[in-house]
């Protein structure tokens, strides 16, 4: 365990190097951003000197790794707002999404692989394999056009676009999440579908299960109690790693449906090419994804003690 901590803060440090490595080397100026094209020579460089810019690299690295350490994280370009501020606001209205995607995909998956294991080689297996290979073949933001187009402009069930924070309308809050949940719990699920199936296929073979019907129990025992509790462990760690293809969607989505959280964010810090909060974006993404893995690690061994973490 301790291993794996040194591990993930170690990778923490390596994505600051190359956050701040890459976004120093992207064309923009942050001093020009402030004051404009037309603004001072004079002026300019004094803001340079004031800011640090002038500063050797390494420099620069020290104080921002300093300032994210310390809760500083500086001021937003474009929304003129402390980013840590910003940050705070946005990392919810995403972790709705996040959780929402999972619980859908993670919900449609598991019945569907099951239901291809059990009848493998049928038309069953045939349906629910084609299911998840049109899944993967099309892209995230298809089916967000497809969610708005179906359930927003033709049903009206709901809204297409926007966000509202959960603490004063909570069920405001979920509509407005919906829609892009279900477009990336749709793809995530496709995933999740073969795995499970692959995953079940395996179990139902061993001879614990041959066993475990040479008894006579009930089929739904067999398959439920005894196959899934053996095959939901490495369907879970696939989950979790598939949080990082969830925050790397989730920037196309927001934007798509114009969902102000951690994706939309990110999208109009690169946009505008607001350096400091392209650098906290990026940095805390890869944090979460980072913690969350190391969470679903500590989930799969409550659930199969037999495993360790090294």
């Amino acid at each position: 365990m301790l291993n794996r901590l040194l591990s993930v803060i170690l990778t923490l440090f390596l994505i600051t190097l190359v956050t701040f490595g890459v976004t120093n080397i992207l064309p923009g100026d942050v001093a020009m951003m402030i004051m404009g094209t037309q603004s001072n020579p004079e002026a300019m460089a004094g803001l340079r000197a004031s800011l640090g810019l002038d500063d050797p690299l390494i420099v620069q690295y020290g104080r921002w790794v300093g300032g994210m350490l310390t809760g500083d994280w500086g001021n937003s370009l474009i929304f003129r707002q402390p980013i840590a501020v910003l940050l705070g606001e946005k990392i919810l209205a995403s972790a709705i999404i996040v959780v929402m995607s999972m619980t859908i995909a993670l919900s449609l998956a598991v019945p569907l692989g099951v239901w291809a294991a059990v009848h493998r080689d049928k038309w069953q297996d045939t349906a629910s394999s084609s299911t998840a290979l049109l899944g993967v073949s099309l892209p995230d933001f298809f089916w967000g056009i497809v969610m708005i187009l179906v359930f927003a402009r033709w049903l009206g069930w709901f809204p297409s676009s926007g966000f509202v924070d959960p603490g004063e309308d909570f069920i405001g809050a979920m509509r407005h999440a919906f829609l892009p949940s279900l477009a990336l719990g749709l793809g995530l699920m496709a995933h999740l579908t073969r795995m499970t199936r692959s995953t079940m296929t395996g179990i139902l073979e061993q001879e614990f299960i041959r066993v475990a019907r040479a008894k006579g129990l009930a089929e739904r025992v067999v398959v439920w109690r005894y196959g899934l509790a053996n095959a939901i462990g490495p369907v879970i760690t696939i989950a979790g790693l598939q949080i990082g293809y969830l925050f790397g969607s989730i920037i196309v989505m927001e934007s798509l449906f114009n969902y102000t959280g951690m994706g939309w964010l990110t999208y109009q810090a690169l946009l505008n090419r607001d350096m400091p909060l392209i650098q906290a974006t990026v940095f805390v993404i890869a944090a979460v994804v980072m913690l969350t893995n190391l969470l679903v690690d500590l989930l799969y061994l409550a659930i199969d003690p037999r495993i360790r973490l090294d």
